[in-house]
């Protein structure tokens, strides 16, 4: 398949990831051959440079359709509940997660698709090792979130072992964007000090100060989105999913890297048990050696350079708005 020109369906693209993740396959593959879709209307024209159609993803019919119509070859299948607002509502979240996933698998297998699952740092529970995480590890969620994404590793495997379809997939840590507002995650305070920052020069965070946990800026969540998709699939001895990560810190340490581009912002904390529950129970660090291995993953972003683009970035917004 010529890389530059296959076409791609992008599900949940109005959401975090896919915002951002939509554009940058455009500027890739060519604007007509990226087609967003969610179940949401997207009412701000937020992806109307290429082609956009409404879908929801527990209607496999409605998938089918999509699919044939612009003749799609891979999948970024990005719809799904995040961890908090999956915990409020685990039952829908079980609906989502995984009907969704198993309807874009079954057409996947009988399209010759491949698909992109994201998978999380949410797979992993208390009873897994938290400083430097294997890739192979015991894996106890203990999140709804967690169960789901664990669940959507076995089933890609099951899919590619069984049916051959060519899942592939990475755990993101938790995503940091200066674009998109947070979606209802535990690493969403990692996104909001910034806009408070920012705004107010004030932050009051739901997580305890010592609470480390991995994380990623947007650039290198999509880089390493596409990336894995275009590897030579041979080389992957772990498809569905493999530990990517550049950074790892707590809030007091975001909160100091902030007070060298803003000396007068303060912090305090209003823990919500919930999240520091789901938080607790996440590695600290994972270890994402095979990915760097296998398919070449190199962050381009550490906190102290991604720290200073987040501040000009939202200031320049901040102030034009």
């Amino acid at each position: 398949m010529n890389q530059r020109s296959v076409r791609i369906l992008v599900t949940g693209a109005l959401g975090q990831i896919g915002s951002e993740l939509t554009p940058a396959l455009r500027e890739r593959y060519g604007v007509e051959n990226v087609v967003a879709s969610d179940i949401r209307e997207d009412r701000k024209g937020i992806l109307s440079d290429g082609p956009f159609v409404t879908l929801d993803v527990l209607s496999r019919e409605d998938i089918e359709k999509v699919v044939s119509e612009y003749k799609i070859e891979r999948i970024y299948h990005l719809a799904a509940l995040l961890s908090k607002v999956a915990e409020d509502n685990p039952q829908k979240a079980w609906d989502i997660n995984m009907g969704g996933l198993l309807n874009i698998l079954e057409v996947a297998r009988e399209n010759e698709c491949s698909v992109f699952f994201p998978s999380s740092i949410g797979v992993f529970g208390t009873t897994t090792p938290h400083d430097n995480t294997p890739q192979l590890t015991i894996q106890r969620p203990e999140s709804m979130y967690g169960v789901t994404k664990l669940s959507g590793e076995l089933l890609c495997d099951y899919y590619y072992n069984k049916f051959g379809v060519d899942t592939r997939g990475v755990r993101f840590p938790g995503i940091i964007s200066s674009v998109t507002p947070p979606g209802g995650g535990t690493t969403d305070y990692a996104v909001e000090i910034f806009y408070e920052a920012v705004k107010t020069g004030r932050y009051a965070c739901f997580l305890e100060p010592n609470t480390y946990l991995d994380m990623l800026y947007m650039p290198d969540a999509i880089k390493a989105a596409i990336e894995i998709m275009e590897a030579d699939g041979s080389s992957l001895r772990f498809r569905n999913a493999y530990n990517i990560t550049a950074m790892s810190f707590c809030p007091s340490e975001i909160a100091e890297e902030i007070k060298k581009h803003i000396p007068d912002f303060e912090i305090d904390y209003q823990v919500d048990e919930v999240r520091q529950g789901i938080a607790n129970s996440w590695p600290n660090r994972m270890d994402d050696t095979p990915a760097r291995e296998d398919w070449g993953w190199n962050p381009e972003y550490n906190l102290e350079k991604m720290t200073k683009e987040m501040i000009e970035v939202l200031k320049k917004r901040f102030k034009d708005s």
